[in-house]
């Protein structure tokens, strides 16, 4: 098997080589995937503590899967608790809210969904959506919908990096940013 081309970067002082993968023709993108890197969500998590350390936030919110670790690792540091979308819907989870966004990675339509118990939880509060990284903003988006749905504020957006058009994510607060490789 050929060697996989990848893109380095050094996030939070830690180097990583970015696998590259084309997502349509003539078109690749670097894949960050903090599964499973402790090393690299606790430094990333200390450095987006410091960066929202001004943003007055009750709560973090992410979708899942990919972004959960920073999520939670970054609600360890600030001491505040996080909630997650789910992207597929279970009994248990109620009278949930569901907004639908497009994935950049499958091209496919993906469904967020706000547990009952999480609508509560969040309804009224400030919150600083975190993701591992914004690239087109649908997940974004959807995360946006379920928020105004529930009746909650935007605090704030982070992400460990965002991709593609660095002047539309000037307002996120973020570790890097990722070009876009075209052939």
């Amino acid at each position: 098997m050929p060697k996989r081309e990848t893109y380095p970067i050094t996030i939070a002082g830690v180097r990583r080589e970015l696998p590259l993968f084309e997502i349509k023709p003539g078109l690749r993108i670097a894949i960050l995937n903090i599964l499973g890197d402790t090393e690299l969500v606790a430094a990333c998590a200390r450095e987006l503590a410091e960066k929202v350390k001004d943003v007055d936030f009750d709560i973090i919110l992410t979708a899942e899967a990919k972004s959960i670790p920073i999520a939670h690792a970054l609600a360890t540091e600030t001491k505040k608790p996080y909630v997650v979308l789910r992207k597929m819907y279970k009994p248990y989870m109620g009278d949930a809210i569901k907004a639908e966004t497009l994935s950049i990675t499958t091209g496919q339509p993906q469904v967020l969904i706000l547990d009952e118990k999480d609508t509560e939880m969040i309804k009224g509060k400030k919150v600083l959506i975190v993701d591992d990284v914004i690239s087109t903003g649908s997940t974004l988006q959807g995360m946006r919908m379920i928020l105004d749905k529930a009746g909650a504020a935007i605090a704030g957006e982070a992400a460990i990096l965002t991709e593609g058009d660095r002047a539309q994510w000037l307002h996120i607060h973020s570790l890097g940013h990722l070009p876009l490789f075209t052939e």
